[in-house]
């Protein structure tokens, strides 16, 4: 984590902010996701159904893909210093591109859009975040996520 100035954290803007590690998308995770969520669809679950399917065996869900952004940062990910709390305010634009297969590693990739000041304490983080699959040319999805800082 870098913990930087308002003016050290806008000169950051319109770079790579950095590369998480790797994921690994297993069929526990996936079958856990699809029990959390109640979307057992059987191209999430049933590596026999699946592979008869053009994907060619088990998926993860969009949603599952999307949701390990909370775990898939860059090690510099930026805290403005002073910074009392970070909340998620949440996606301007979300595409799913290419799916996951199961058994394949993913990691995301982000860079820094912009940095909005809201009511003098407050700045509203623009990133945009590609998820990258392990030797694939196209990414699982692409994003721009919103976060919030207060000082």
């Amino acid at each position: 984590m870098l913990i930087l100035t308002i003016d050290a954290a806008r000169a950051r803007i319109g770079t790579e902010l950095g590369v998480s590690e790797w994921k690994l998308i297993d069929q526990p995770l996936v079958d856990a996701f699809a029990e959390l969520t109640g979307d057992r669809q059987f191209i999430h679950i049933d590596p026999v159904a699946a592979a008869a399917t053009p994907f060619g065996g088990t998926i993860a869900h969009g949603f599952l893909t999307l949701s390990l952004l909370a775990v898939l940062l860059p090690p510099d990910l930026i805290e403005l210093e002073g910074a009392k709390m970070k909340v998620n305010y949440g996606f301007e634009r979300i595409r799913f591109i290419q799916p996951v297969s199961v058994g394949r590693r993913i990691r995301a990739r982000h860079f820094m859009e912009a940095i909005e000041n809201k009511d003098g304490d407050r700045f509203l983080f623009s990133t945009e975040v590609t998820v990258e699959i392990e030797g694939q040319s196209k990414p699982a999805l692409t994003a721009r996520w919103l976060s919030m800082q207060m000082l």
